[in-house]
Formats: C-alpha cells, structure tokens, sequence
C-alpha cells in the first residue's frame, strides 16, 4: 500500500489581506478571521494537518525611482558607471575564466549509486563527493531485503523492497535522472483559460510518465494526483482556491489533489501580482505546476509525512527551516522535470534564463513568513534541478543552513 496522507483536519494558509509579521498567528492554524470549513474541527489531542503546499510568491518590484537630478547627482552617475562597468569587466573575466565547466550550481550533495542507468546524458554517473556543512550519511537501505512468505510449501520466496521514508536517506534519493519524454507546450496563451487549462493537464500527465518511471524502479507505490482548476474561484478539500490574499495555485495532500486559479496565478488577485506579470512564457507557469507536483512526489515517497512529524516537534522557527527546506526541495524537482522537456516543450536558451530569472523573483517577501525561502534560494535550487538533473541532488535535507535560509 502508498504511504498514507498526513492527518486530516482543517485547512491552513497564508495571511489574507496585509502581510502579519511571523508570530502573530500560530503555526499551522487557518488565517486570521476565518473558520475551518465544513465546520471540522480536529478532536481533542489530535494531530493538526499540514498547511495547502504552495509554489513561492512573487517577489514585489522595488519602489520607482523619482526623477530629476541635479549637477552633484549627474557626475555621481558618471562615477558610479564608471564603477560599475570596472566590476563587470573584473565579472566577465571571472564567468570566462570558469567558462568550461558545465557545473554551476553551488549545492554540493553527498553522492549516491543510483540502481538506474542515467537517461540523461550530460549527467554523469558519479559524482565527485564534496563536503558540507553539515555530516553527511549514506542510504541505510542500499539493496531490497528478502522477505520470506509462508504460502504452505517450501519452495516459495518473495522479495520485496523495504523503504525508507526518511528526509535525509529517502529510498527516493536512489531514482536518478528523470526520462528525457516527449512534452510539446506548444503556443498556449496563458491569459486564456481555456488553453492553460489544456496545457496544465497536458503536461501533467506528462509529469505522470516522468516520475513513475523512476519511483516504481525503487519499488515505490505510484499514483498520479488529481487537478482542480478553475478560470476564477474554487473551494477543495483544503479551502478556498486562491487562499484569500494569494495568487499561488497549492496542493492538498488530504486527497492528493492540485488547485489552480488561472486568473489569479497569472493576472493576480486584489493587489497582488500574477506570475504572469513576471514571465508571459507558458513554461514559467508549467514549471510552478512542476513545483507542485513536486510536492505530491514528497507525499507519495513519504517526505511529507516525515516532514510533518519533524515540524511537530520543531520550535517556531524550527518550523520555517523545515518548511523551507520542504518548498525549495519541490522547486528543486520542478527545475528537475524542465530540464527532462528541454529538447521537445522545448525549452530554448532564451527561456531557460527567463525561468532562472523568475525563480529569482519568487520567494518570501517582506512581511511573510520565512516559510518558502529567499528568492536567491529559490533560484539556486531550481538551477539545481535543472543542471543535475538527479533526485539526491534535490535533498535540501542534507544541504548548508545557507542554502536553504
């Protein structure tokens, strides 16, 4: 049987309206002014269930500048182009000088034998070990284990695989590369419903293929998960769809399912900006359903339920590690699926650093929760995914504190 989902109870969410500063409502309880629905209510010394599993906000623009200046201020420009040319000068020297490795991601995994030949072939397969800042362990199960079954004769034995469902040595870890599969995105508009309606499901049961593949290799159970999307409002098993004063589409593992407002995921919602006014690319938005697809993976592989057991026993801001850890591993598996369609959705060079640039616009913004990481994280670990293109590479678990702050 799949693992099974966390407890279940009442929904969680973001802040509606104006950010709260963190501490101004508990952990893991629904947003100021709001109900559990359907009127649930966890019994008494029951557990309390995860919040809905959201991709990270969209970074806010800075504030415009004023114009005009004066005298003073035109040669301070003069001299700080100046500057600022001399520094990119000295950059460029530097990313020429490093122009020949085609490894650029600066999180450094402890490397695991995948069982699966790699599918990828600018991954290699091994990976030079490099230390952390943190003690590294190998997988506790590196071989199935056999286990016996008494059907009436001697002659009968059964093998099957005993998996780890832990954060750091997840059976998981062991899948490798995903399949390169074919995935055209083809010219969908993400302003129309209809079609991004269409893309979504298209490349979803394309993420289906992906991840089966290389989960039920390790004897992992596999099921795909359910979408709900709408051109406006919802309501799910985890709330409303959007959370009031979000944008986010999220997944709820209570019944493995995957929300999205295609309006307020591109255009925005009240005051708050859509990704597409980030990215009018149909990729970026796919690459967001990748993240939350990501978090079904975690579910079905058991790293949510480890998760949410450790987040239990965690301080307050032992909690926002955690969830940081958990939203940037999902990132991390997004970069990981777009990298596997770069050749048929496909992805050009162009719109690959339009997907690195909005993964550095997205993260925790001024005033939220330190739940999702900073926008320099966010892009770190989706580069990850994507230059390495390996499920260990992807264990924020095992990953610095700096690289998961």
């Amino acid at each position: 049987m799949p693992p099974q989902g966390p407890p279940q109870g009442p929904p969680h969410g973001p802040h509606p309206g104006p950010p709260q500063p963190y501490g101004q409502q508990p952990y893991g309880q629904p947003p100021y002014g709001q109900q559990p629905p359907y009127g649930q209510q966890p019994p008494y010394g029951q557990q309390p269930p995860p919040p809905p599993l959201m991709p990270p906000r969209p970074f806010p623009p800075p504030p415009p500048r004023k114009s005009g200046m004066g005298v003073a201020g035109v040669l301070g420009a003069v001299i700080g182009s100046l500057a600022a040319l001399f520094v990119l000068i000295v950059i460029g020297a530097v990313l020429f000088g490093r122009g020949s490795s085609s490894d650029t991601s600066p999180v450094a995994i402890p490397t695991y034998e995948s069982s699966q030949s790699p599918t990828d072939e600018s991954v290699p397969t091994r990976t030079r070990r490099e230390e952390t800042t943190e003690p590294t362990r190998e997988p506790e199960q590196e071989r199935p284990t056999t286990q016996e079954t008494d059907t009436g004769d001697d002659s009968t034995a059964t093998t099957a695989p005993t998996l780890n469902t832990s954060l750091k040595n997840n059976t998981m870890y062991r899948a490798g590369a995903l399949p390169r599969v074919n995935c055209p995105g083809g010219n969908a508009n993400i302003f129309n419903h209809a079609q991004l309606k269409a893309l979504i499901l298209k490349t979803g049961a394309c993420m289906d293929r992906s991840w089966r593949t290389i989960l039920t290799k390790q004897g992992i159970p596999f099921s795909p998960p359910r979408w709900a999307i709408v051109a406006k409002r919802g309501r799910g098993a985890c709330g409303d769809y959007p959370q009031p004063g979000t944008v986010v589409p999220y997944y709820c593992p209570r019944n493995n399912t995957i929300y999205v407002s295609t309006s307020a995921t591109v255009r925005g919602n009240g005051t708050f900006m859509g990704y597409g006014q980030l990215v009018t690319w149909n990729g970026g938005i796919t690459s967001l359903m990748a993240h939350e697809y990501g978090h079904h993976v975690q579910n079905i592989t058991g790293l949510m339920n480890s998760w949410w057991d450790s987040s239990l026993e965690s301080s307050r801001s032992g909690k926002l590690a955690l969830s940081r850890r958990l939203e940037l591993q999902a990132t991390c598996f997004g970069g990981m699926w777009m990298r596997s369609v770069q050749a048929t959705y496909p992805v050009s060079a162009a719109n690959r650093n339009q997907l690195f640039w909005l993964y550095s616009r997205v993260g925790d913004g001024r005033g939220y929760p330190r739940d999702h990481g900073t926008p320099a994280n966010n892009n770190l670990w989706f580069r990850q995914g994507w230059n390495k293109n390996r499920t260990y590479q992807c264990n924020t678990w095992l990953a610095p504190s700096s690289t998961t702050s």
